[in-house]
């Protein structure tokens, strides 16, 4: 059986538990808040935000809210993310506990200087 393949964010969202999609919605909106002009896609069939180039992923999975952020948002705020586990792109928030919205709005602030700074200097070449 193949895997479904989703076209939106909102299609994605409502494929899960009622009580997950508050969550998602939750972590949807401090994204969105804290990059306002981000194109939301569904990009590798997960939600995502484009801004210059690939900003930040997330996905729902059974027990946590895998945020995907790349390496380098990661590496930046590896202090504050040492109660998560965590990999070389990715962060594991639990279901069973709160957002850390301030700290992924840092996050997503902090990958939006760093895609505009990669596109300035593209533009520059």
């Amino acid at each position: 059986m193949e895997a479904h393949k989703f076209k939106t964010v909102d299609e994605y969202i409502s494929s899960f538990p009622p009580e997950v999609r508050p969550i998602l919605e939750k972590l949807r909106q401090t994204i969105i808040k804290a990059a306002p002009k981000a194109e939301e896609v569904i990009s590798y069939n997960m939600p995502a935000f484009k801004l210059n180039g690939a900003l930040v992923y997330y996905a729902a999975y059974k027990k946590h809210v895998g945020f995907y952020p790349t390496n380098s948002g990661i590496t930046e705020f590896a202090d504050e993310l040492a109660d998560y586990k965590t990999s070389k792109g990715a962060i594991q928030f639990p279901l069973d506990k709160p957002l850390p919205t301030g700290l992924i709005t840092k996050i997503v602030k902090f990958r939006i200087v760093e895609n505009n700074a990669k596109a300035l200097v593209k533009k520059q070449k």
